[in-house]
């Protein structure tokens, strides 16, 4: 392994040097020397031309010009790795590593299928609008600035209720709590829409007047909860503009996870 981190420091040395037609101007001196160490005898290029064509692609795809210094670069890059790999095969790292490329190649295979999916099977700017106005429908229009206190059981939230009745602070009381995240500020849960509880929460939450607290324990699969609704207003709900690149992401992860989900069915998985 230690050989094999080795030539892939020497690839990646390589690639540095030709990294943007910047640097390659600004080390001409180096570049030559470095044209000179990677083109073998007779200055014939000893890769196929498939693998200049893709790189070519790719570097000016990501913003560079297309250029001779470029190309040399390409060249000099390829004719390196070639060279590189050839003693590596020598030294037999092609059969030690050969489970590894073959994972490699596979990965590259199934992020290609993958995207051509995605590319035809769209999600349509329909169903995406629909999904905003479902999520904006459950969020509803107000936000609540609310505190907590759970407890394992019904006597301990009458309780807590009761210290709360003669005058005692919420907030002392909190430390009581079981939820370990808010306990130490004093039960807070800040500013939350109703769909960010569980129904039996919100519904209580939604009922009970600002500057108020539960009279009642309020049970959850979570426990027993007392709750206290410091503030209300308005929802601050975003546009659609605003989260349409994100749920448009979403939505397509989801339909590629049902393509796949429906591939391991069709195969028995």
């Amino acid at each position: 392994m230690q050989m094999a981190s080795r030539l892939f420091a020497a690839l990646a040395a390589a690639a540095i040097l030709i990294a943007t037609p910047a640097v390659a101007q600004e080390a001409k001196p180096k570049a030559a020397a470095t044209k000179a160490a990677a083109t073998p005898p007779g200055g014939k290029d000893i890769f196929p031309q498939a693998y200049f064509d893709f790189m070519l692609k790719q570097r000016t795809a990501s913003g560079q010009p297309d250029s001779p210094e470029l190309r040399q670069a390409i060249r000099d890059e390829l004719n390196t790795r070639e060279l590189v790999v050839r003693e590596a095969k020598k030294q037999g790292l092609d059969k030690t590593l050969k489970t590894e490329m073959d994972l490699t190649s596979q990965t590259v295979l199934v992020r290609t299928f993958v995207a051509d999916y995605a590319k035809a099977h769209p999600v349509s700017d329909a169903a995406v609008h629909a999904e905003y106005d479902k999520i904006k429908a459950t969020m509803g229009d107000k936000e609540y600035k609310v505190r907590h206190i759970l407890v394992e059981n019904e006597a301990d939230a009458k309780d807590i209720i009761a210290s709360l009745q003669k005058g005692e602070k919420f907030e002392k009381l909190a430390e009581r709590s079981k939820d370990t995240g808010s306990k130490a500020n004093g039960g807070d849960l800040d500013w939350n829409t109703p769909s960010n509880f569980v129904k039996p929460f919100a519904d209580a939450m939604v009922a009970t007047p600002k500057g108020k607290f539960t009279t009642t324990p309020v049970q959850t699969q979570f426990g027993w909860h007392v709750i206290e609704v410091d503030d209300i207003r308005d929802a601050k709900i975003p546009s659609y503009d605003q989260v349409k690149p994100q749920l448009e992401q979403r939505m397509q992860a989801q339909v590629i996870d049902q393509y796949l989900k429906d591939l391991r069915a069709k195969n028995g998985y």
